[in-house]
């Protein structure tokens, strides 16, 4: 939310400040006489008797209970509390959107390389570097004061998130083999991606509204130095450890179905917050003229309702079906989209927003486990490259939401915007489906048990649950147990 008014205040105000000092200074005016002259240049006048004259003289209707009408041609005066610029914040929606887009579109293009690594050295290595790549990141966000710097800074996040979570989902499937367990955990994990998200938004618009621009990015890279020392000392990322088994590659796994469904409904699913990411708080700045500490808190409700469905779905999600947790919650985030428009103020968005966010917590909490099972149901069990894609399914509804959001918002508006991406997550939905009972290989049949294979109990019996920090030493610990 920080971005749009950024932008609004450094490029639009000031252009137009700068135009209005370099103007002269207006004449004194005139004595009283001559100002009732000036008055007679429109054609809507009524006759009038001034007192102490004998001729009676014209002004404009109104005139005694209304401001002096605007010059003829000139734009009208916006509602009190609106920004100014129509056609600059409509401009804005498209730089925005890219400015956005920037960083899934480096992650998109960096995630095969990560998860390529991760199966070569381990994931502790690549985490770590992908701390530093953020924390820099954010100190150039912190300084930055134009687009162009911005931007780069945006790309370079990209690169540090592909490094972060590739490698950290990853790491909780090898860790947490069962099915259950493995589940349960990146509840935990997608918990903490929401924790964040309730907290940036409102935070950044709060700080940036009465502290400044800087002020947030730098609380945020001192939580990135605090996230780097817990690296060091808990996961060690000093030693390489390869995975145990070879990995399958992308193209085949890419050639996978049932995988690229899964992959589907994460990319459409995300696609929608993304488009609203950079158009919501414009539109809000347009139709209910709203301060730029609501820009930030219009996405709270969306955030804690991503942070309880994240926790309740964790479990849930295993006993009703991931596949059917997937598909309502698709369905409900078409609906939800489509009732966006409707709002005429920040309090009717708190239903639509939430709603948002609780249907996207059901779909990352099924699709993420989901992931890992057909990797380990019809592939090798090496989980980097397999969340290399489910990373690469979010950057392309990062990428493409925001890059032609904001072109569909200039040419179509914004609730047409709404229309079209709710229409695509609720025609996708019936498609989660296919995941009701993938098959497994033939060689895989005999770990899976005879229930329903989308509940299995434990599907890698043969391996145990390795601990913190996973170094070689803990591998061996295993083989001799085995």
């Amino acid at each position: 939310p920080i971005v749009p008014t950024f932008l609004y205040a450094t490029e639009y105000e000031g252009a137009n400040s700068s135009v209005a000092t370099a103007q002269p200074e207006p004449a004194p005016p005139a004595p009283k006489a001559p100002l009732f002259s000036s008055l007679l240049s429109y054609s809507d006048t009524t006759t009038v008797t001034v007192p102490g004259s004998d001729s009676p003289l014209e002004v404009p209707k109104g005139m005694e209970s209304s401001r002096p009408p605007q010059p003829p041609g000139s734009p009208p005066v916006p509602p009190r509390g609106c920004p100014e610029g129509d056609e600059f914040l409509s401009t804005e929606n498209v730089r925005v959107g890219l400015l956005f887009a920037s960083k899934a579109l480096v992650q998109l293009l960096v995630n095969p390389s990560v998860g390529f690594l991760t199966n070569r050295i381990g994931y502790h290595i690549p985490m770590f570097i992908g701390f530093t790549i953020l924390f820099l990141s954010t100190v150039m966000f912190a300084f930055s004061g134009t687009y162009t710097l911005l931007f780069l800074a945006r790309a370079l996040q990209g690169v540090g998130s592909s490094f972060s979570s590739v490698a950290g989902l990853g790491m909780l499937a090898s860790v947490y083999t069962d099915d259950f367990e493995r589940g349960s955990a990146m509840g935990i994990a997608l918990g903490g991606l929401a924790l964040g998200v309730l907290i940036g938004a409102p935070f950044g618009s709060i700080m940036y509204e009465f502290v400044g621009k800087s002020s947030p990015f730098l609380v945020l890279a001192f939580l990135a130095l605090l996230d780097g020392a817990l690296q060091l000392c808990i996961l060690q990322p000093s030693r390489i450890s390869p995975e145990s088994t070879k990995a399958t590659p992308m193209s085949t796994l890419l050639r996978d179905p049932y995988i690229l469904v899964a992959a589907g409904a994460l990319c459409f699913s995300n696609m929608g917050v993304a488009m609203l990411e950079p158009t919501l708080p414009i539109w809000m700045m347009q139709t209910m003229c709203s301060p730029q500490w609501q820009l930030g808190m219009a996405f709270l409700p969306a955030s804690i309702s991503y942070l309880i469905g994240t926790n309740l779905f964790g479990v849930l999600a295993n006993k009703m079906g991931r596949w059917l947790c997937s598909m309502v919650g698709m369905a409900l985030v078409g609906v939800s989209l489509l009732c966006v428009p409707l709002a005429k103020n920040i309090y009717g968005l708190i239903g639509p927003n939430g709603g948002l966010g609780f249907a996207i917590g059901m779909v990352d909490l099924s699709m993420m486990p989901i992931m890992g099972y057909l990797v380990d149901l019809r592939h090798t069990s090496a989980y980097g490259t397999v969340y290399a894609i489910a990373d690469v399914a979010f950057c392309l509804g990062f990428a493409i939401g925001p890059s032609t959001g904001g072109a569909i918002v200039r040419a179509l508006g914004f609730p047409w915007l709404m229309v079209i991406i709710g229409a695509t997550n609720l025609a996708y939905a019936p498609l989660c489906w296919c995941l009701h009972s993938p098959p497994a290989r033939e060689e895989k049949m005999a770990i899976l048990s005879q229930e329903c294979p989308m509940q299995p109990k434990s599907y890698m019996g043969q391996k145990a649950l390795k601990e913190f920090p996973l170094t070689d030493d803990s591998d061996v610990e295993v083989e001799n147990v085995e």
